[in-house]
Formats: C-alpha cells, sequence, structure tokens
C-alpha cells in the first residue's frame, strides 16, 4: 500500500510517524473518511470544509489548500491502482504534529497529514445494533469535531459485538439518542423521519446534511430532536448513515426486530441518484 505522507507518496511500510506525535501520543488531531467512485472523490469539497472548520475550532493550520487536497488525492488513487474502482475510500488524518512533553501546544507547530487508500466493501442490507453503555459527552467541544479521539466509540462497537450485535447506538451525557459508533441514526415515526439535534453530542455528518436536504422534496417530513431511549420501543423502522455505507436499515434494536420502512428505500434511491450526479461532476 502506497501512502500520501506530509507531501509524498511513499510504501506504507516507510512512513514514519514521530514518536512525540500529539496525535499519537495525546489525540490531538482530526480525520475525515471520504467515499471514491470511480475515481471521483464524493463531496470532496464538503469534506474539505468540513476538515477546515475543525482545524480552526482546535487552532490548527492545514499545510494544502483545497485545490493541493484534491491533488494528493488523485495521485493517491493512482498510486494504489484505485482510479478505476467502483468504491474505495480515503481516509484523510490531520494531527498537530510534534511536540514536547506534556498538553502544552506547541510554540511552532509542524502538523502531520497522511492520507490513505483502499478499496471500499459494499454496504450491508441490514444492521442490527444495541444501545451501548458508553456514552457521547454533548458538553465536550470535541463532539462535534471529527477527532481521532475514538476510545468511546471503539469500546461501544465492542460492547455490540459481545451482545450478538453489529452496530452501537450511543447515548448523550443527558440519556438522549445520539448516534451510532460510526454512524448518524434516524428514526421513522408516524410518517415523519427524526434525527437527534446537533446539541446531543453529535458529529453532523455529511450523509445526514444529504438526508435532510433530500427528504422534504420526496414529501417527507423532517425533524431534528431531543429523543429519549423510550421512543425506540415505538418507533417504525430506523436507518443509519455515513459517507461510506450511505443509508442502510436498522434492523433490530436491542433484540426487538423493526420491519423494513418502504420510505428508507425511496430515499436511498433518491441519494443514490445525488452521488450519481457528484460522480459525473466531481
Amino acid at each position: 500500500m502506497i501512502v500520501w505522507f506530509n507531501g509524498e507518496l511513499v510504501p506504507a511500510t516507510e512512513a514514519r510517524i514521530d514518536p512525540t506525535d500529539r496525535g499519537f501520543l495525546l489525540g490531538d488531531g482530526i480525520f475525515e473518511t471520504m467515499l471514491v467512485r470511480r475515481g471521483r472523490t464524493v463531496f470532496l469539497d464538503a469534506h474539505i470544509l468540513r476538515l477546515q472548520r475543525g482545524a480552526a475550532a482546535i487552532g490548527l493550520a492545514i499545510p494544502l489548500d483545497p485545490a493541493r487536497i484534491a491533488a494528493a488525492c488523485a495521485d493517491l488513487l493512482e498510486a494504489n491502482g484505485l482510479t478505476d474502482a467502483p468504491c474505495a475510500s480515503l481516509r484523510l488524518t490531520l494531527t498537530r504534529g510534534p511536540g514536547p512533553r506534556g498538553l502544552a501546544l506547541p510554540a511552532s507547530p509542524a502538523p502531520t497529514l497522511m492520507m490513505t487508500a483502499a478499496p471500499a466493501a459494499a454496504a450491508p442490507p441490514g444492521l442490527s445494533a444495541i444501545v451501548a453503555t458508553p456514552r457521547r459527552n454533548n458538553r465536550s467541544p470535541s463532539a462535534a469535531l471529527k477527532a481521532i479521539a475514538y476510545l468511546d466509540n471503539v469500546l461501544a462497537r465492542e460492547e455490540a459485538r459481545a451482545r450478538g450485535a453489529e452496530e452501537a447506538l450511543m447515548l448523550d451525557s443527558d440519556g438522549h439518542l445520539a448516534c451510532a459508533s460510526a454512524a448518524n441514526i434516524f428514526l421513522w415515526e408516524r410518517g415523519r423521519l427524526v434525527t437527534p439535534s446537533t446539541d446531543c453530542g453529535i458529529l453532523a455528518g455529511i450523509t445526514r446534511a444529504a438526508v435532510l436536504e433530500l427528504a422534504p422534496g420526496l414529501g417527507i417530513e423532517t425533524a431534528e430532536e431531543r429523543i429519549d431511549t423510550a421512543r425506540l420501543a415505538q418507533i417504525d423502522g430506523a436507518f443509519l448513515t455515513n459517507s461510506l455505507m450511505g443509508i442502510v436499515p436498522l434492523t433490530r434494536i436491542d433484540g426487538r426486530t423493526l420491519p423494513e420502512y418502504p420510505e428508507t428505500a425511496r430515499l436511498d434511491a433518491a441519494y443514490e441518484l445525488l452521488l450519481v450526479a457528484a460522480e459525473r461532476s466531481g
């Protein structure tokens, strides 16, 4: 595998992370995971904008402008033979770079910027989930960022695996539904499409935003709310979203089987058309 590392394409075995890199030691950094279809990075502008906003929120300068990031994506895909792949993924990781011991920020940061590329698996037809123990801290500034510190999510997913499920639903500090371990969640309630609001410790996903934009055009009422867990026992259906898998129905939550909800398929079809348009214009 070839990686793009601080401006150079190098074999993964030769990429060297400084032992004092704050991303490795402190989780001091952010990342983006992007879908690639036939060599075109889907919603690249939106991902770069979120990266820029995240970097600004933590006081970190991005060492490349958007045009050079786009060029680096293309170069990396070509180097890994993924230009013509039906689906691939790109991960861009930005850390504050090396620093002295302790928490104080380095006086002159030298950020580390790395990108990796890999084939992307097909999205599953459905996923089972449990409500996990680890929670999202909705009072933390990092909750709204795609920060590289993912330990709570890792532990939540492992709890799901141990309980025979594929995904973990996470609550916020106040006990409201927040998200899955690596996705946003949408619920169908009496014809309405409801998703946790941004004050529930969620990362506002790019696919989440696309669904909220597409739904009204299909005659679907949407709402962003604080959702008590008791409502999960009454929902008519649910699905998860993220950039790589798109829209995937939830088939079971805490052992309760969820029926297929027909409007999910309509939304999925509309989202696929959006991807095709992005593919052609990318």
